[in-house]
């Protein structure tokens, strides 16, 4: 029995990382609006270590978090890139929103996008915040829905600062 079930988790695992490399080569295939409602290409991000924050303005959670988002962007600001991508359609109430939460990173429109997006990483419920790391070959190597708290993201920075990735 425990020999079956060990196999059906390891045959899980490889499903599921498996699916993670197919799904973070869409994201990079995805052009976004920035907060100025300039198109950005997030191919531009491909061969950096990458945290992806999924977010709205009316969602708690996703506010509580973003001063922890910001510090960590500042903290490892040229090794790792922190981009939100919020579930929100206009520019100007985004922008507002970056400046009364001081969000000093890369943030995104995700429009008709972000659902779509946030299920192919591997989001089906489509709750918020939901959170991927990208490794600097593209790799899916961790992901969160719920708040992230400091521990959750200095976990990451070693994941994705490690030698060899």
């Amino acid at each position: 029995m425990f020999r079956y079930l060990s196999l059906l988790v390891f045959c899980a695992f490889l499903g599921a990382t498996a699916n993670a490399a197919a799904d973070s080569k869409a994201l990079f295939a995805v052009t976004l609006s920035d907060a100025n409602d300039k198109p950005v290409a997030l191919s531009r991000y491909r061969g950096k270590p990458l945290v992806i924050n999924f977010w709205a303005r009316w969602c708690p959670p996703c506010r509580a978090e973003i001063p922890e988002l910001a510090a960590f962007q500042k903290k490892h600001r040229g090794q790792i890139e922190v981009l939100g991508i919020g579930l929100e359609d206009e520019a100007a109430p985004v922008r507002e929103f970056m400046r009364k939460y001081a969000m000093d990173y890369a943030v995104f429109l995700g429009r008709e996008q972000a659902i779509p997006m946030m299920q192919q990483l591997g989001n089906s419920r489509g709750g918020l915040p939901f959170t991927v790391y990208v490794d600097r070959e593209g790799r899916i190597v961790g992901q969160k829905l719920g708040m992230l708290k400091p521990a959750d993201l200095e976990a990451a920075a070693e994941l994705l600062l490690a030698p060899g990735r």
